[in-house]
């Protein structure tokens, strides 16, 4: 029971992708569990030797009774500015690591600002936003600075060359109506202007036009690197896309269930008259915060963290090590 995982959400469309690759790796003892047990049920009849357990982040008893024994809590339902702090909570009382898959700014700032200390003292790992928002930036960020004191500053370009929402994103961005935090002048402050510009994202992105958009990558890396100014640019077709009611969500069209969406992630790291870049390219926004949150998972059962309390996944893991373990078929990295 000491390697039992937990995956809260794990019917929704991110959930399933890490349930699978779970189950790919080897993970038996997996506990799905949700809010909604027939859609549990479901899934349960595609992965019929696995645990399933009903439990509503309103209901704490429900959500320990579920969690009890688990090493680690997957949390893939959001939006997580609802559910992050009850999972969290729940984590804390039955002594489960946590790892969640938050965009949202708000929520991973309140995770470190609200249990940092608690998780610290409970000897466990908080893992916010280990996904592509949050957790990728924040990686490729630590590996190109690694051997920096500071940095001038950090920028962030995230090119799709389409973006078809889930449900879920869409839910996400009807309950954030938070205004949205850059990082400036080493501190946290609003997004005073949008700002645009061309970026070329080479193939198969190429060139597009980015707007600033600070995702939760601006609170992830802002919490660890020494960094003057930090900035997040998204590609404007994506964000039509997101805005597009009529946009279709995601459809399978291979063996993993990918749907054909590219992305390209690349960062820019300025320190005095130098820059370095660090760029990371694959298929299905979605699909590839699987073999990142399972990664983590990884590392913390095989005891290959580096701290305990909340962290982000650079803060956690050695960064340059995490994304070379990473296999070329869901993401390819290039200096």
């Amino acid at each position: 029971m000491k390697n039992r995982i937990a995956i809260y959400g794990a019917y929704g469309h991110t959930g399933k992708f890490i349930v699978a690759e779970l189950y790919r790796q080897g993970y038996k003892n997996l506990l799905l569990s949700g809010r909604d047990l027939e859609k549990l049920l479901v899934l349960n009849n595609v992965f019929p030797d696995l645990e399933v357990k009903a439990a509503d982040i309103h209901e704490p008893a429900s959500l320990d009774n579920a969690f009890s024994g688990a090493a680690i809590i997957i949390n893939c339902a959001g939006p997580y500015l609802d559910t992050a702090a009850p999972i969290v909570k729940s984590a804390l009382r039955t002594g489960s690591h946590y790892i969640d898959l938050a965009a949202e700014q708000k929520a991973v700032l309140d995770i470190f600002e609200e249990f940092s200390e608690q998780a610290e003292d409970k000897n466990i790992l908080v893992i916010p936003a280990a996904a592509f928002y949050g957790g990728l930036a924040d990686l490729l960020a630590a590996v190109i600075t690694d051997d920096w004191d500071y940095t001038d500053e950090i920028d962030v370009y995230i090119g799709l060359d389409s973006w078809h929402p889930t449900k879920g994103t869409r839910l996400t961005g009807d309950r954030n109506h938070y205004k949205r935090l850059t990082f400036k002048d080493n501190r946290l402050q609003e997004l005073e202007q949008t700002l645009s510009k061309e970026w070329d994202f080479k193939i198969p992105i190429g060139r597009k036009e980015v707007v600033s958009l600070p995702l939760s990558e601006i609170i992830t890396i802002s919490r660890h690197l020494n960094v003057n100014t930090i900035n997040t640019y998204l590609s404007r077709n994506s964000l039509d896309d997101l805005r597009n009611d009529s946009t279709p969500e995601p459809k399978p069209v291979d063996e993993k269930n990918r749907s054909s969406q590219r992305f390209c992630v690349e960062v820019v790291a300025r320190k005095d008259d130098i820059e370095r870049k660090i760029a990371a390219q694959g298929q299905d926004i979605y699909a590839v915060t699987a073999p990142l949150v399972v990664e983590a998972v990884n590392r913390i059962l095989s005891r290959k963290s580096k701290r305990k309390g909340v962290a982000t996944l650079a803060e956690a893991f050695t960064a340059g090590d995490f994304l070379k373990s990473l296999q070329e078929d869901d993401i390819i990295i290039s200096l």
